[in-house]
């Protein structure tokens, strides 16, 4: 059983994502051979979007439960995968009816704040000696593309609406230590993102900033001030960095 706290959460086209920025859970292979998941064991995938990672995990016969705060995603994964569990849940107070081996998440833990009441509810979760594996947006992500919503925006409008987490590794250790989760290894690295087409970072925009409210006329002036940085050979290359991290509960 899941118990789940209501709370805001950002309303996804959840079929445009499937379909579209499957770049976001194919580059997340790595982190599933990181979590080297075995059968028998019981694993939550946090953040499991349209659950395309947690079919990969469920193959080493695990049993596996995806938990994600968004409806959309819940029903498109459960469309996708109907032989698996998903559930709407709440990243900051989840809890399961027993703890598990192992808390696996992929680019879905920088959406979640406050992330002290994440890594709260990720320490519960889990058995002592249990596998807490993630990555998520970490420190100087997107960091050029934030720079063009700014300009055109205004650093108030931004900053009202900032919608991320994007720490270091030294703050995200820390943060996990604190909750009983002893971080065996960390790594933050840059991992340019491929989008096609030539309104590949207009679409983007629109599916992941839009708690912005950023108009047409505004995604046109920002994509036209990062062309010259981010455009070349008929895609754009979004700046992302990456926190890839592996934590045993205590």
């Amino acid at each position: 059983m899941v118990n789940v706290t209501p709370s805001e959460h950002k309303t996804w086209d959840a079929a445009m994502y499937d379909s579209s920025y499957q770049a976001i859970w194919k580059l997340g292979a790595g982190v599933v051979d990181l979590l080297e998941p075995r059968a028998g064991e019981r694993i939550v995938d946090l953040g499991c979007g349209t659950g395309q990672l947690t079919a990969q995990i469920a193959a080493s016969g695990a049993e596996v439960l995806g938990l994600d705060s968004s409806p959309e995603m819940v029903a498109q994964a459960r469309r996708n995968h109907p032989g698996l569990r998903f559930e709407p849940a709440d990243g900051r107070s989840f809890t399961i009816a027993e703890p598990c081996d192992a808390v696996f998440s992929n680019a879905a833990l920088h959406w979640m704040r406050p992330p002290e009441d994440v890594a709260a509810s990720i320490s519960r979760a889990l058995k002592p000696g249990g596998r807490f594996v993630a990555e998520m947006g970490g420190h100087g992500n997107i960091a050029t593309v934030v720079q063009g919503i700014r300009t055109v925006l205004g650093d108030h409008r931004v900053d009202a609406a900032w919608p991320w987490y994007y720490p270091t590794v030294g703050e995200y250790a820390t943060l996990l230590e604190s909750n009983r989760l002893l971080v065996r290894s960390a790594v933050l690295f840059p991992r340019p993102t491929r989008f096609e087409g030539d309104k590949g970072l207009h679409d983007w925009l629109s599916m992941f900033g839009s708690a912005f409210s950023i108009g047409d006329s505004e995604a046109s002036r920002i994509a036209d001030s990062l062309r010259p940085v981010l455009y070349r050979d008929g895609a754009w290359f979004i700046d992302y960095v990456r926190l890839r991290v592996m934590a045993v509960r205590i």
